[in-house]
């Protein structure tokens, strides 16, 4: 039920049980290893939030590849229906993006439409067709993290489209219950969520209660995404 996983670099360099952690995770599990690879966001303008600066990105990549990683994951922000910065935004993952295709690691692209803004509806109108734009020019097939659509199916042109590998969701602040009502409803589009996956797990809980919440939690978010 679960076919990734994203890594910080600092769990990408350790081990688990004295095996690199990318190995074990697919070796082990048959889980596809990513790394977290932008360093936060810059300061709002025109309505967004591009990644900070990546100077040793190309010295990252090359530990990636070498300890196993399948592919990259980066995000950035869109506060506002601003034709601008969504453009600059979308062009700036792609831009990064084949940086990272070359050097054979498939980017998970990710510019998070801000659930809580007013218009977020156009917002993301405005961001599929960005989209579209760079899909159609990229070297290798890419992924794509989106927040969830406020129209159902309104992503399904990327879905398929051949330069895309999967669509995945973010929950983006929506609570597991309406994460998974909304997923369902969206065909092709599969989950990555954290905030929702956590929603309820503690460390105060005892192994068998954290154990059987997070099953139960994993289990319905499964489901959400192969409705």
């Amino acid at each position: 039920k679960v076919m990734g996983a994203i890594l910080f670099e600092r769990t990408m360099d350790g081990e688990i049980d004295g095996v690199p952690t990318a190995t074990c995770l697919w070796e082990k599990r048959g889980v596809v290893p990513f790394l977290k690879v932008d360093k936060g966001l810059a300061p709002e303008d025109n309505g967004v939030q591009l990644m900070n600066p990546m100077p040793d990105l190309d010295a990252l990549l090359e530990r990636a590849v070498a300890k196993g990683v399948f592919g990259t994951k980066m995000r950035s922000v869109i506060n506002a229906a601003n034709a601008t910065g969504i453009a600059r935004n979308v062009a700036q993952q792609f831009e990064i993006g084949t940086q990272i295709l070359g050097h054979g690691l498939v980017p998970i692209i990710e510019p998070e439409v801000n659930i809580k803004i007013a218009d977020k509806a156009e917002a993301e109108a405005i961001m599929r067709d960005e989209i579209a734009k760079q899909l159609d020019s990229v070297s290798s097939p890419v992924m794509l993290k989106l927040s969830l659509p406020s129209e159902a199916n309104f992503y399904k042109p990327r879905i398929d489209h051949p330069n895309c590998i999967r669509v995945v969701a973010r929950s983006g602040g929506y609570s597991r219950e309406d994460a998974n009502r909304m997923l369902a409803e969206n065909h092709g589009m599969i989950a990555s969520f954290s905030r929702a996956l956590s929603e309820g797990l503690s460390d105060g809980q005892s192994d068998d209660a954290f154990n059987a919440m997070i099953a139960d939690t994993i289990d319905g978010i499964y489901r959400a995404s192969i409705t």
